[in-house]
């Protein structure tokens, strides 16, 4: 069987004012090509289909589109919800989304629930009126979304920050088994019926031990689990992870992977090649994992300099850009930062040039700059923990001390959430 694993679309995203729905159409086009074009049997994403618990309009139209066009070509897709994710909004049309060969699994459940069976492709011109019924077994899937803690556990009066913290680890590790003995059952009845091995795999949407991350993924447990180790999980052929924007292997093993968001979601992620990964398995377990390099659909560049080298800088972004697709920008100024009319003078520098101006920043750290630079970010769109490193970014300060004053701040966070629970 042939899996292509993605995650973390984040579909209706606003981007400092910019829609991305022109590039989540290109992005939807170019997967069902490389669907047809490489054979794939299903399509699993792993979490974070929305960017919002309220997509708009556009966005769900984009997320109708995929299921039908993938139904269309006769393959099954998985759709995992993430921690951006409405649980009401997946699963208001998740039995109608079945008929059409699409499996939605809005939140954690009884583990038997999360139990599912990704078939085969099946035939153009094959039964589609049935969904996926009497489709040949590919492999079975421990369909897990993001875990909200309340999904697994209850709170006890008393406990530390560090005590819950050790609770929801264990809870989550709990809840990957019970799941994983439901899909194991399920695997030797139909290995069984099929007379050779079926392929065991799972999903997450989840920060996990060693996973890097990028500005535009928040932290999902905020003072409560900061990442999961990669030995609690069960023991399967491929793990298929979202929540972490960059493509990789988790601790250097191959069937442990990110596949990363398809396009970039912040600027710190504009330099990445983004990816979804073909994932071959078969009799004996996984084959191989092949990463498969989405197109760049907007081009996004991080600038940084003073005024004397930027316009070279600028210069050089848009040789390959055009007025129909500008470069969006992030400019960093060093140096020159502590000048009033900096804004004016960088717009100035775009004038002419393909080019968009959508952030400015002055490196020593201006907050009131940086506020007005944001537009189209509001307060309504971060939360504390992002504030607060939005304010930090602002000062020069070495990793180890940004770390702990990042921990601190998160151990008085979640003192105070407990305060007022």
């Amino acid at each position: 069987m042939r899996l292509l694993h993605t995650s973390d679309w984040h579909l209706g995203q606003n981007f400092m004012g910019k829609s991305r729905q022109a590039e989540h159409q290109q992005l939807i086009d170019w997967l069902v090509a490389q669907v047809d074009a490489h054979a794939v049997d299903a399509v699993l994403i792993a979490g974070d289909i929305f960017d919002t618990g309220t997509p708009p309009s556009y966005a769900r139209e984009l997320y109708s589109q995929l299921v039908v066009r993938l139904h269309a070509a006769g393959v099954a897709l998985l759709l995992l919800g993430g921690n951006h994710d409405s649980v009401a909004t997946l699963r208001e049309s998740s039995a109608l989304l079945e008929q059409l060969s699409a499996r939605v699994v809005p939140a954690a459940d009884a583990p038997a629930n999360q139990v599912c069976v990704l078939p085969l492709r099946r035939p153009h011109g094959g039964d589609r009126a049935s969904g996926n019924a009497g489709a040949t077994p590919g492999c079975v899937v421990c369909a897990i979304p993001f875990i909200r803690p309340r999904d697994v556990m209850q709170s006890e009066y008393g406990q530390s920050a560090e005590q819950k913290q050790q609770s929801l680890q264990l809870a989550i590790q709990a809840y990957y088994q019970a799941v994983h003995a439901e899909a194991e059952n399920t695997r030797k009845q139909l290995s069984a019926q099929q007379g050779c091995n079926v392929s065991l795999i799972a999903t997450g949407h989840l920060t996990t031990v060693g996973a890097s991350a990028s500005e535009s993924v928040r932290e999902i447990y905020v003072g409560a689990l900061d990442a999961f180790p990669t030995s609690a999980f069960p023991d399967v052929d491929y793990l298929a992870l979202g929540h972490i924007h960059r493509p990789q292997k988790v601790g250097g093993q191959e069937h442990i992977r990110y596949s990363g968001s398809p396009i970039a979601l912040s600027f710190d992620e504009a330099a990445q090649q983004k990816e979804v990964l073909l994932v071959d398995l078969g009799e004996a377990g996984l084959e191989a994992v092949t990463p498969l390099p989405v197109p760049v659909f907007q081009p996004l560049v991080a600038l940084r300099g003073n005024l004397k080298s930027l316009p070279g800088a600028f210069a050089q972004a848009a040789h390959d850009a055009t007025p129909e697709r500008p470069v969006w920008l992030e400019v960093t100024v060093a140096e020159d930062d502590y000048l009033a009319d900096l804004p004016a003078r960088i717009q100035t520098m775009a004038e002419g040039l393909p080019l968009e101006v959508l952030r400015i920043r002055r490196e020593r750290g201006n907050a009131v700059a940086q506020l007005s630079a944001d537009a189209g970010v509001t307060l309504d769109e971060l939360d504390p923990l992002d504030v607060f490193a939005r304010r930090l970014a602002h000062e020069t300060l070495d990793d180890e001390v940004r770390a702990a004053l990042t921990k601190r701040y998160k151990s008085v966070l979640a003192a105070t959430v407990e305060g007022e629970a």
